[in-house]
């Protein structure tokens, strides 16, 4: 009997050893990846400084990969697509901000996340005519920021960001409101220069789309509405020289302020000059 207490007593020694041993073991085992997630993490912030902003994103998806357990994981997913973003990687960044913010939901720093994608699609636009996608896509996320974290920094800046993304989409409409009025196809002109009055009336486009509106309806006879138009242009930008030109498409011997003021100018000039000689 105590033989076999004995050997149920050894088998437990041996067993405790073995799990102590395994603790130590795993313990060693993770100090070494937290070591090698601390190097690839320290190597990444080297390449960013370096502005190799290529290699930089490389070593922190590496330092995010040794450790995704940590809370240095979230944080080098960031700096990763940050380091993409930094060399213009515009796809790649893209992609990474968007892995981040399905992968780690409730991380602190997603009012950032969201900036930083809003950014970069901002950044990517390369054609304001063209690359729509990128405008509208940059434009939803700074409503984005402004909505769900308006007490922070971001929000201030998308506000401006939006600004001049409405810009960018107004002098679009104009583009293709000119081609159509140079091309006297009427209807779509109207569409796109009513585009801008409606949608972009604080851009700096509202007054030449106006007049445009303005022209186009006195040409197809639609007189009334012509007057609708030339009467809001007045009312709000009277002092515009696209009022005034508006003025001269119902007052066709009209003649301009400036014009009247640069020959009353050089005609009294004139009689300066006749007034010494003789």
């Amino acid at each position: 009997m105590r033989l076999f207490i004995l050997q149920i007593f050894a088998i437990y020694i041996l067993l405790s050893a073995c799990a102590k041993e395994d603790t130590s073991v795993e313990i060693i085992e993770k100090k070494e990846i937290d070591l090698q997630m601390i190097d690839a993490y320290q190597e990444g912030l080297k390449a960013l400084n370096d502005e190799d902003g290529l290699s930089a994103a490389k070593k922190f998806t590496e330092a995010e990969l040794l450790y995704p357990q940590s809370v240095w994981a979230p944080r080098s997913a960031l700096m990763a697509a940050y380091s993409y973003y930094s060399n213009e990687y515009y796809s790649e960044a893209i992609y990474e901000i968007e892995r981040f913010i399905s992968t780690y939901p409730r991380h602190p720093r997603m009012d950032y996340a969201y900036y930083l994608l809003a950014v970069t699609y901002y950044n990517s636009i390369v054609d304001e005519t063209k690359d729509l996608e990128s405008i509208i896509k940059s434009k939803k996320y700074f409503k984005l920021i402004i909505k769900e974290y308006p007490e922070t920094e971001y929000a201030l800046d998308s506000k401006f960001k939006i600004e001049l993304i409405d810009e960018i989409l107004a002098s679009k409409e104009m583009y293709l409101a000119r081609y159509y009025f140079d091309k006297e196809k009427w209807i779509p002109a109207i569409n796109r220069f009513k585009e801008v009055v409606e949608k972009y009336n604080d851009s700096v486009f509202i007054e030449e789309a106006l007049h445009r509106l303005v022209e186009i309806h006195y040409i197809i006879g639609l007189e009334e509405e012509a007057k609708k138009y030339a009467y809001l242009l007045g009312y709000n930008y009277k002092s515009s020289e696209w009022y005034e030109n508006s003025y001269k498409v119902f007052n066709k011997n009209y003649e301009s302020r400036k014009k009247i003021e640069k020959n009353k100018s050089k005609k009294s000039l004139i009689e300066k000059i006749k007034t010494k000689i003789f």
